[in-house]
């Protein structure tokens, strides 16, 4: 079970990493997380990220190392992680890494509500979902090995993953749309019967009584 952190925004996690790095004021923090395209990474509200630093020196995460100014620029706060932050990302990271947690992506939402397009109307949109992702997996794939050749494999997992988890669903959306298509889909003649007659079959009612299978 996922721990109940003090500061639990994903983007604290982020800081955290930077920051043990060396110190930083949080516009340079802003500056290196959008290079290095963390907000591809995880859900990133940028506006939020002077309370979240600010928080987790509250909660002893971070310290204030001094001050930075840049020519005319207005002096700013540089924060150094501290032994508890480092003790906290270290654990949040190990969290994250050995304990699978629910995730809701969007898509398994749309498949859920499948049923209320038609299985023709399903096909064609699966068939440009496919073709998007195979599109998106060429390009990834792509840019992966360019990076390979100057970046150490340690620090583009996070992309591979990606990649692995784009490449399954690439697989299983053309599986589901093969059997669509060739007409192999359980329930394929019922599914079209509501969309014919705009009545809920009497077998689906049923099943949506009970809740679905027990």
């Amino acid at each position: 079970m996922a721990k109940r952190r003090k500061v639990g925004n994903l983007l604290a996690l982020a800081v955290l990493a930077t920051v043990a790095q060396r110190p930083m004021h949080p516009y340079e923090i802003a500056s290196l997380l959008r290079a290095r395209g963390k907000g591809d990474d995880m859900e990133i509200k940028w506006g939020s990220l002077y309370t979240v630093v600010r928080n987790l020196a509250k909660h002893g995460f971070l310290e204030v190392a001094g001050s930075a100014r840049e020519g005319a620029r207005p002096e700013r706060t540089v924060y150094r992680i501290t032994d508890a932050g480092r003790a906290e990302l270290v654990d949040w990271v190990r969290e994250l890494i050995s304990t699978p947690q629910p995730e809701r992506p969007k898509f398994k939402a749309g498949l859920s509500v499948l049923v209320a397009l038609s299985p023709d109307e399903a096909a064609g949109l699966l068939r440009h979902r496919l073709d998007a992702l195979e599109r998106a997996n060429a390009a990834a794939r792509e840019s992966l090995a360019e990076q390979a050749r100057e970046i150490p494999r340690a620090f583009l997992l996070e992309t591979e993953y990606e990649i692995a988890l784009r490449e399954a669903e690439t697989a299983w959306v053309r599986s589901l749309l093969e059997e669509l298509t060739s007409g192999t889909f359980p329930g394929l003649d019922l599914w079209r019967q509501w969309h014919r007659t705009r009545q809920v079959p009497q077998e689906l009612a049923e099943l949506a009584e009970r809740g679905g299978a027990d």
